[in-house]
């Protein structure tokens, strides 16, 4: 492994989250909270520090990058960004715990949207706008952020936007990584800049809108007031519900869409069964709640805002679904597995792979009844190679193994079967809240610190979509040996 590269780019890491912060603390000193400007000065010398070092005494002979590079860059970025992020939480003692505010950091980088806050409200400005931005920059990723401003003479940067981006298969949208980033992040900074726009238009405040707008972008769904989003009006209720759709989208074909390749869009099968099962789940529980709202377009609004929200992995909310009829809760909890599409900002298993495991459940069948039979599993009219169908199958194993085994850790916390089985799944599908005491009106303040660091663990595999984690963590990855 070319150990000096890997610490060198943690380096260049470091150095740019400490570039990032200086926007919350622009924030906190905008508002004169000085005792928040103070926080994150020393977290952004905490992170020059640590990435100066690297630059002067572990500058790489050369930058050759293999595919164990580039997951071990990935998982001891993330590992590192959410410790020294953390930081402006625990300094100025608006988390007085750090395991709380690494999880909080945690939760914001990885899109989750989990929370252990009991009174959001009370948060300064610089650190409620510091959570959603955190959403923002792991959305897309931090790294593939770096990728697109930071020069790089490695021809292999590919490695790293494979274990950083989500779904089965990652490609380029131009030849050159660097340009594939640049373009990723200006579409991404473009949306969340027009949604932004439409949420000023329908009343809502400047900081609100921008704020909004970073954690519906990185479908992350941090909210800065105790009912999330529900005491905004109806308008912006849609917008936000409009543009976590739009954000679940895989960002390639908006990018085909600026190059009036408009088939690309139409054709995508992955697409089309986003949208269809938005419409079936938000159709079945805005039938099944309207008994309680007892209005026609309350139940669709409602209805829609929570499919868009969970499916998404987003996470924000307009009502408390806890209170729902079982149907409807037991829609969500299924939504909170299949997430929105890949090349998406959104977690969750990802609509392709089921499509692939799908499409691949049924070969098999086919075969049962033709034995001699030669079918191959095709999307979007591509036939799919036998590599990257067993890829998705040992994914999904994994995944559900995680998911059972996140539950298993924390099922001696007294809070009952509900509780801990959708804190696991939200936090391993980085989705945010779940039902019972984790639910919209609830939060994960009373987690013990065992667990705390378990969710934790469990969102950072979640969101590196476990492979990079479980590479890099290889002892046998750590040879001098380029394979």
């Amino acid at each position: 492994m070319n150990r000096r590269m890997v610490v060198y780019r943690i380096g260049q890491l470091l150095l740019l989250e400490s570039v990032l912060m200086i926007i919350p603390l622009a924030v906190s000193a905008g508002y004169g909270e000085w005792n928040g400007v103070l926080s994150f000065a020393v977290a952004i010398g905490t992170a020059l520090f640590f990435g100066i070092i690297p630059l002067i005494f572990f500058r790489p002979e050369n930058d050759v990058m293999y595919a164990k590079e580039g997951y071990t860059i990935v998982t001891f970025a993330w590992i590192l960004l959410s410790l020294v992020g953390a930081m402006p939480f625990f300094l100025s003692r608006e988390i007085p715990s750090y395991i709380d505010a690494v999880f909080e950091t945690v939760s914001g980088l990885t899109t989750t949207g989990a929370s252990l806050l009991t009174d959001v409200e009370k948060m300064s400005r610089g650190m409620l706008f510091w959570r959603s931005f955190t959403h923002w920059i792991g959305g897309m990723g931090i790294l593939v952020l770096m990728m697109a401003i930071i020069p790089t003479d490695s021809g292999r940067s590919m490695h790293i936007m494979r274990a950083e981006m989500a779904g089965p298969v990652v490609g380029k949208l131009v030849p050159k990584i660097k340009d594939t980033a640049k373009i990723l992040y200006i579409i991404y900074l473009a949306i969340t800049a027009l949604e932004t726009i439409f949420l000023l238009i329908g009343g809502m405040p400047l900081y609100d809108s921008v704020v909004h707008a970073l954690g519906t972008a990185g479908t992350g769904g941090f909210g800065i007031k105790g009912d999330s989003i529900g005491g905004y009006n109806a308008y912006l209720q849609w917008v936000i519900a409009i543009f976590m759709v739009i954000f679940g989208i895989n960002f390639n074909l908006y990018y085909m869409i600026l190059l009036k390749r408009f088939s690309s869009f139409v054709k995508n099968t992955e697409l089309w069964l986003f949208f269809a099962m938005i419409i079936v789940s938000t159709t079945a529980i805005a039938i099944n709640i309207f008994p309680i709202y007892n209005d026609v377009g309350d139940s669709i609004r409602h209805s829609f805002f929570q499919v868009t929200s969970l499916m998404s992995t987003t996470g924000y909310s307009t009502a408390d679904f806890n209170l729902w009829p079982p149907l409807s809760k037991g829609i969500l909890f299924v939504l909170m597995f299949v997430g929105g599409c890949a090349g998406s900002t959104a977690g969750g298993l990802k609509i392709s792979r089921i499509l692939i495991m799908a499409k691949s459940v049924y070969n098999d069948l086919r075969k049962q009844y033709h034995p001699r039979s030669v079918t191959k599993v095709k999307i979007d009219g591509k036939p799919l190679d036998d590599t990257t169908i067993n890829r998705v199958g040992t994914y999904f194993i994994i995944y559900m193994m995680l998911n059972v085994t996140v539950f298993l850790l924390i099922c001696f916390e007294p809070f009952g079967f509900e509780t801990n089985l959708t804190a696991a799944v939200t936090c391993v599908n980085n989705v945010g809240p779940g039902l019972g005491a984790v639910g919209p009106a609830g939060n994960y303040d009373n987690y013990s610190d065992f667990s705390t660091i378990v969710l934790s663990i469990a969102m950072l595999l979640g969101r590196l979509e476990i492979f990079p984690v479980i590479l890099a963590l290889n002892p046998n990855n750590w040879s001098n040996k380029n394979k």
